[in-house]
């Protein structure tokens, strides 16, 4: 998708989820919320979730798409290195990723970005997988990372 195009989609997309989690103060609610419009705006997404920490593990929260992996081996794979890294990771071909961890072997790219409470503290991550190579960009982590802020803000 041109990053114009897509970026628009985003700010669409952006400015809905901020009127709907005013109507709740669950972040759960909030997490559901996000991930079923952005699961089914985006058409490159094939699976859309948070992966929670809990003492000390990292366990599927919720999500849309194939059933997933219920706890991801500790410090492998994207979304372990999203968390202790604490930043956002754009992956082009998980393949070529170092220990990654192949939940569905279909998904092909994938982009991790870190979720933080109203502390500041990580919490989880979002997880999002794509069928294609090199899916992810720029555009996505920018925009990924203002929309997952809006589940810490109330």
């Amino acid at each position: 998708m041109d990053k114009n195009k897509k970026a628009g989609r985003y700010s669409r997309i952006y400015f809905q989820l901020e009127e709907l989690v005013k109507k709740s103060d669950n972040p759960i609610s909030h997490m559901a919320t996000v991930l079923a419009v952005l699961h089914h705006k985006m058409d490159y997404y094939f699976w859309t979730g948070f992966y929670l920490l809990q003492d000390g593990k990292l366990l599927v929260g919720p999500y849309q798409g194939p059933v997933a992996c219920q706890e991801l081996t500790l410090n492998k794979g994207v979304c372990w290195a999203g968390i202790n890294q604490n930043k956002t990771i754009v992956v082009n071909d998980v393949h070529l990723f170092p220990g990654h961890i192949a939940c569905d072997s279909r998904s092909n790219s994938e982009i991790v970005v870190p979720l933080h409470n109203k502390r500041g503290e990580i919490i989880g991550i979002l997880d999002v997988d794509s069928k294609d190579l090199n899916s992810f960009d720029d555009v996505d982590a920018e925009w990924l990372q203002k929309i997952i802020a809006l589940i810490a803000k109330k």
